[in-house]
């Protein structure tokens, strides 16, 4: 009987330290998301790079953890300006491993399935058939 008054305590108090350690990051992500909804739209499509900076931050804080996915969020918006090329910009992969059929819904979006290059259909385009 004492084990299992344990064995629930702990628990518990694995419960409060996680939601106490995941506290930033979700904080952050529950701005960037209110941040998508309502003023992202404001401006339209302007961004430069794939993912928009916003999705960008929300993969990077959602992947790497609120310190580290600020930071890399923070390097990418001084790299989004006038004098950029833009282009495809993915977040670092991370340490963590989504179980199966659980993969984050913003990661799915950022990385498109992209269809393999059909090479009989490029050589047959390069010859002009």
């Amino acid at each position: 009987m004492r084990t299992d008054t344990v064995t629930e305590a702990r628990t518990r108090r694995d419960a409060v330290v996680r939601f106490i350690v995941d506290l930033p990051r979700n904080l952050i992500i529950g701005f960037l998301l209110v941040y998508r909804k309502l003023i992202s739209p404001i401006y339209g499509d302007v961004c430069k790079y794939f993912p928009s900076c916003s999705a960008y931050a929300l993969e990077a804080v959602t992947v790497h953890g609120a310190i580290k996915g600020v930071y890399l969020a923070t390097k990418r918006i001084f790299r989004c300006n006038p004098f950029s090329h833009g282009g495809i910009d993915h977040v670092p992969e991370g340490r963590r491993i989504w179980p199966d059929g659980k993969l984050p819904q913003i990661m799915v979006m950022n990385h498109p399935p992209i269809p393999a290059d059909d090479d009989e259909h490029a050589a047959d385009a390069a010859r002009g058939a």
